[in-house]
């Protein structure tokens, strides 16, 4: 079978990977064209026809910004996809551009799959009627996901969480943290981890409110988790005197006492590791933007730990709530050995145990490879 797959994030790229090497598993004469990266490359034993950091626009501005590159690849992507004819085609999250692409599919009788769908059930409801009328089957990755998306009358299916399987392969390939301590210059005291994001602008938003929280800790150590991609300059103008890593962001967090997250998919490692959080999202910290956000979001929590537990298990200090004082307050019970920072972790064990032991990579090769054999 030929597979056509389209992943147009780095998150993606990793998932996508492990769906091409089960799908091979499924199928042993698997063929593929993607869009992708380097990780769905070393699967694929080829390269990709687009490679996402081609792709990777994100936002209203951005998008403008860079449209006739956008328009270009869809139109590659399409003509590919014609010209190809695939049993199937694979999207990995990415909507705008992937729903986009779907509707060639569904004009040719080419049967969609969405692996990693759009977070619909947080907001942009309006995609779910193009959704309805492309989308084969959904495989979900969380299991309130699951249930939405069945009360809306699609074809759903849980396949279990990939970031607890990758968190614990790389928990198993943990190195020493003495070495890892010596390797970065840190000294023997607890770290309070801080994870400010990836972008430029969420950087700028929520390190230094971080930074200044977690500075009263005189016991502890704040240690930033720098990205690559981001010059280190930036990390020294907004937090100057903190200690940053590089490209080490689950080492730090798996050897931290408790860390500070901003909203995204880090609060779900965070968990999954095993190390007390508090989510937190700077941005404007305006009460009227809160207020908007309110409006907009349909769901009760923005983070995922929350979201899958349908209860509030960490804190999430959101916009105009996100200080540094109240970063602090929250950090003491976690930091210290107390009746907050147990419930917590068990409310993490929980959590696992509700994401089930899947692998979900497999669990929707096997499905769509029998799919398309039965059709």
């Amino acid at each position: 079978m030929h597979f056509f797959i389209s992943a147009g994030e780095a998150s993606g790229d990793i998932h996508a990977a492990d769906l091409i090497n089960e799908l091979r598993q499924a199928d042993p004469d698997a063929t593929f064209t993607f869009l992708g990266g380097d990780l769905m490359a070393a699967s694929a034993g080829h390269g990709p026809l687009i490679h996402y950091r081609d792709m990777a626009f994100m936002g209203f501005v951005d998008v403008a910004m860079n449209l006739r590159k956008v328009l270009g690849n869809l139109s590659t992507a399409k003509e590919a996809l014609k010209a190809v004819k695939p049993d199937c085609l694979i999207l990995v999250d990415y909507p705008s551009f992937n729903l986009k692409l779907a509707e060639t599919a569904y004009e040719r009788g080419i049967p969609v799959y969405y692996y990693i769908s759009p977070k619909v059930w947080a907001w942009k409801e309006n995609r779910l009627k193009p959704m309805k009328k492309l989308i084969k089957r959904i495989f979900s990755i969380l299991p309130f996901e699951t249930e939405y998306f069945a009360r809306k009358g699609f074809e759903v299916k849980y396949v279990g969480n990939p970031s607890l399987h990758e968190v614990d392969r790389k928990l198993a390939a943990l190195p020493n943290e003495k070495e890892f301590r010596q390797k970065h210059n840190l000294d023997s005291r607890p770290i309070i981890a801080l994870l400010p994001g990836s972008r430029v602008g969420e950087i700028k938003d929520n390190l230094p409110v971080m930074a200044r929280a977690a500075a009263s800790f005189k016991s502890c150590q704040p240690v930033i988790a720098a990205s690559p991609a981001i010059d280190t300059e930036l990390y020294r103008t907004l937090a100057p005197g903190i200690k940053f890593v590089t490209d080490s962001t689950f080492e730090l967090v798996a050897f931290a006492r408790a860390a500070v997250v901003t909203s995204g998919t880090a609060t779900l490692e965070a968990a999954l590791i095993g190390t007390p959080e508090v989510v937190v999202y700077r941005s404007v910290g305006s009460k009227i933007v809160y207020g908007i956000f309110e409006r907009i979001l349909k769901i009760p929590y923005v983070s995922l730990p929350n979201l899958i537990m349908d209860k509030k298990i960490v804190t999430e200090l959101l916009l105009h709530q996100c200080t540094a004082r109240a970063i602090q307050e929250q950090l003491i019970p976690l930091i210290n050995d107390t009746p907050g920072r147990r419930r917590m972790l068990e409310n993490y064990a929980g959590m696992r145990r509700r994401l089930g032991t899947s692998d979900p990579a497999k669990e929707a090769a096997r499905t769509i490879v029998d799919d398309l054999k039965q059709s």
